[in-house]
């Protein structure tokens, strides 16, 4: 009689192919970036608090508008000034204590403005407050690069700038409903919020004692080598022109076209803004994660395209509609580069090393856009107006693509 085997193989040959194939899981949102997305939303809530009164309280001590105008300006100069200290600084300390630091000189410097009884106080003051800005802004970039995998880097940076654009769209919302506070108290305000954000960060990042062994590191990522990456010059230039023409030219210039065309300038200018801000937070649900499907390079490039086409279009717009569209169509030119823009470059740097130079000269390049947008814009636009001024950003943006199209490659892993 013949005996049947009761010996089946392990695994069975189908579930072994299902397990060579199976997708892996995509990995969660770590709890550190829902932290840092937080206290971003916090900071940009509280900054949209002071934005609109800073000038006026720097102007109530009988200085200049030139000098009034100053007390911003100082803000970006530190910031610029700072940021190489502070990639040094992130790099030899670690990221968490220099964000916690930098948000806590912020915090301070802020919170004192309530009480200055001169103008050299208040621009003092505004500059220590750039140095602080500077040291949380790079130390958070370097820690969503090291805490978030790589297959949903675009998600987490995308969360990450909503949580600033909404905090921003919100701020002047909520300055104006406590505007009969007066100039001072939005200062005491804001730094008594940027403290509260310092301390939850402080307490829900903090790791718990023996939870996970701290890996080995790589030494932190020398300039040069990310300098000797063409895509990494591809960034810069992005960054740049992003700096340059959805930073700079959007809150300079915009303004002072819609006060010459339209019989409410003011208004339109600032329905402008918020349709900028619109378009790029809708933008933003979905770019992070095309930029982790399907790539970095080409949300980068799509996004140059649509700022450069409908930026350098505003110009054009003789009616508020067509000023609403083209800027609204502008912010999905910023929603769909920013995300891509963050995780390529966290991509060239990887989680297994600090790259705090890397991250502050990539900063460094987009503040000097920033920074240099309403002065030669403002030039151009009085000599030739605003049209062409509004013709160079669609012209940078064309440039900073070419460029980007040769030298960016494709870093998703």
């Amino acid at each position: 009689m013949e005996r049947k085997s009761h010996c089946v193989p392990w695994p069975p040959m189908e579930n072994a192919a299902q397990q060579r194939t199976a997708p892996e899981p995509t990995p969660t949102i770590p709890r550190t970036i829902w932290v840092l997305v937080g206290a971003a939303f916090l900071i940009a809530l509280g900054y949209g608090l002071i934005a609109p009164v800073l000038p006026q309280f720097a102007g109530s001590f009988g200085v200049s508008m030139a000098a009034a105008g100053a007390v911003v300006s100082v803000f970006a100069l530190a910031r610029l000034l700072g940021a190489p200290g502070a990639g040094v600084l992130v790099d030899k300390l670690g990221s968490r204590p220099i964000y916690l630091t930098g948000l806590s000189v912020v915090a301070a410097s802020t919170f004192v403005v309530a009480f200055a009884q001169a103008y050299w106080q208040i621009l003092a003051l505004r500059f220590l407050a750039g140095f602080g800005s500077t040291m949380f802004t790079l130390s958070a970039q370097a820690l969503i690069v090291r805490v978030t995998h790589p297959s949903i880097r675009g998600r987490a940076n995308a969360l990450y700038a909503s949580a600033f654009l909404v905090g921003n769209v919100v701020g002047p919302i909520v300055g104006a409903a406590l505007s009969f506070l007066g100039f001072r108290a939005p200062f005491a305000i804001y730094g008594a919020v940027v403290a509260l954000a310092a301390l939850a960060v402080a307490r829900l990042t903090h790791p718990k004692p023996g939870a996970h062994p701290v890996p080995t590191r790589k030494p932190p990522m020398p300039l040069r080598q990310a300098w000797s990456v063409p895509t990494y010059k591809g960034l810069l230039a992005a960054a740049f022109t992003n700096g340059f023409v959805n930073m700079g030219a959007r809150v300079a210039v915009l303004p002072l076209f819609a006060a010459s065309v339209f019989e409410r300038g003011g208004a339109a200018a600032g329905l402008a803004l918020t349709a900028f801000a619109f378009g790029m937070a809708v933008t933003l649900q979905f770019s992070g994660r095309l930029a982790d499907r399907i790539g970095r390079r080409p949300l980068i490039a799509a996004g140059l395209a649509a700022a450069g086409v409908f930026t350098g279009l505003l110009g054009t717009a003789t009616s508020f509609w067509p000023l609403i569209a083209l800027s609204a169509c502008a912010g999905v030119g910023g929603g769909l580069m920013s995300p891509a823009v963050q995780a390529s470059l966290a991509d060239i740097i990887g989680n297994d090393r600090s790259g705090g130079k890397v991250l502050s000269t990539f900063q460094m390049t987009q503040d000097a856009g920033q920074i240099l947008a309403p002065i030669v814009l403002g030039a151009v636009a009085e000599a030739a107006g605003f049209r062409a001024a509004f013709g160079v950003c669609g012209g940078l943006c064309a440039a900073a693509l070419i460029v980007w199209l040769v030298a960016g490659k494709e870093t998703k892993q």
